[in-house]
Formats: C-alpha cells, structure tokens, sequence
C-alpha cells in the first residue's frame, strides 16, 4: 500500500504578508515560502518589484532575477495611499501572522499603519522590517 502520510513543512499554515522589494526582503520571504508558509507579495501598482524589469533578458516578460527570488508566492498590487488600498491592506493584516517589510523608515508610518496597529488584534503577529544594501 502506498504511503498516505503528509509531511508537513515547519511553516505550513502561517500566512506572510510581504511587502519587501529588491533582494533581502524577497529572498527571506521565499525562504519562508519554501518552508511552507502562504506567502503573499504586496506590490505597488504600475512598477511592481523593481526587480521584474532588472537584467531583463526577455522582452515584456518578469526578469529572471524576479522569478528566482519570488517563485512560491502569491501576488496582488495595492496603492496603500487610497482608501480603498489601505482597507485592503488592513483586511490582509488582519488575516495574516506576519508581516515583512523593508521599506525606508516611516513609509508605513505616513500611509497611517502604525507598527502597534498589527499586533493589536493578535498579540502574536511578527512584524519584522530589514534593511539591506
């Protein structure tokens, strides 16, 4: 008979929310992505991750770098700067447990997300920033 056990991986039922770019950021969150975790990269619209267009090698299509670093994620763009994109952004921190960023310092904090804010319905929610060069 055939083996019906499922191995899990150590991050299987945590959800990420990345909002990381270039490479630190993305490169942590595949990391997670491949240990399970539901991860989902937030992007802002019209550019997206800067990356998708870095050593482009094929024409109107996402770069190579981009795809090695964000492969096993999820994806959405969101202009955090409209209510309606800081009511999604707002949705999607609530049913996540961790958020990532690596923004410039304030960035959140002057689209009106408070780091207080996200551990404010669970306790337990990480949100760790890096920075990187």
């Amino acid at each position: 008979m055939g083996d019906t056990h499922t191995e899990r991986k150590a991050l299987d039922g945590i959800r990420i929310l990345d909002m990381t770019h270039v490479q630190a950021g993305p490169s942590a969150t595949q990391l997670m992505a491949w240990m399970g975790a539901d991860v989902i990269k937030v992007e802002m619209p019209g550019r997206g991750d800067i990356t998708r267009s870095q050593l482009r090698d094929v024409p109107n299509a996402d770069s190579l770098y981009f795809t090695m670093l964000n492969s096993n994620k999820r994806s959405l763009t969101l202009n955090m700067k409209t209510p309606e994109g800081k009511a999604l952004l707002e949705d999607l921190i609530q049913q996540s447990d961790v958020l990532i960023e690596n923004f410039g310092p304030g960035v959140l904090a002057r689209a009106g997300f408070r780091v207080w804010m996200f551990s404010q319905s669970n306790p337990a929610r990480a949100v760790p920033g890096l920075q990187g060069l």
